[in-house]
């Protein structure tokens, strides 16, 4: 037996015991461009802590951070701008030493397999083809990538052509319902959902010019009322590691580092 604690001692140390290290809840608020991606997040975080308990609330960032700033009980929180959780940062709401940037995202332009729209010919034009009735985008008061989107239209000159064919979902997945349902014959989406399987399987797309809209740099932060929950901290080392990044990387995101 007194051979044996040494051994213990040792692999606690060296983090192989991760479900004894790591147990409890992480409550995550995030960003909807995330919610297929963060499901393999989720997965491969688990298998490494077996202990631990991660439930995902997707919505805008927006709205999100209304919450938080109300009391919603969440312990990280994952924005497609990260000018939020700074925000909270400021606020004291969140923990300054926790806060990373996790990736930046992107913009394209989606419509359904069977569709007319020329899209590979003529990119972000053939939104004026008459085919297009409907547009659909995130809306632009609480979403990231409908104020990215909304700065594409203008920059490219036809926002005030499009403006009366255009519809605003809550976030950016409920904007890709919108053309998926057939709701809009046309949407801008965040890359991480177009690359999803059902996505790419039912549709066809164009990224968006990354000069046509602002960065959308997306940040995380442990919230204030997770200071001292070690798995909420151990989730959020896994996503800005090796593991989580990769991840990002497969749905689309532009990941600096690791």
């Amino acid at each position: 037996m007194k051979r044996l604690r040494p051994l213990l001692s040792l692999l606690l140390g060296l983090g192989l015991a991760t479900g004894l290290r790591a147990q409890g809840t992480v409550a995550v608020a995030a960003a909807a461009d995330l919610q297929f991606a963060l499901a393999d997040v989720k997965a491969a975080f688990v298998q490494a802590h077996p202990g631990v308990q991660v439930t995902a609330t997707f919505g805008s960032s927006g709205n999100f951070y209304a919450q938080i700033v109300n009391g919603a009980p969440f312990d990280v929180f994952l924005s497609a701008d990260e000018s939020y959780p700074q925000k909270l940062v400021q606020a004291g709401l969140a923990d300054a030493a926790s806060a990373f940037r996790y990736s930046r995202g992107r913009l394209v332009l989606w419509v359904p397999k069977g569709s007319p729209v020329p899209l590979e010919r003529l990119g972000m034009k053939a939104l004026l083809d008459p085919a297009v009735k409907k547009v659909a985008l995130a809306n632009p008061r609480h979403a990231p990538y409908g104020r990215a989107a909304e700065a594409a239209l203008a920059k490219l000159g036809l926002l005030e052509a499009l403006r009366p064919r255009l519809v605003y979902g809550e976030n950016i997945s409920q904007t890709a319902q919108f053309v998926q349902s057939g709701a809009a014959d046309a949407g801008l989406l965040a890359l991480s959902l177009a690359k999803a399987p059902a996505l790419a399987e039912a549709g066809r797309s164009v990224e968006v010019p990354l000069d046509a809209y602002p960065p959308l740099e997306q940040g995380a932060v442990l919230l204030a009322r997770a200071r001292d929950n070690a798995a909420a901290r151990a989730f959020c080392a896994f996503l800005r590691g090796p593991g989580g990044a990769a991840i990002l990387r497969r749905y689309g995101f532009v990941v600096d580092t690791p």
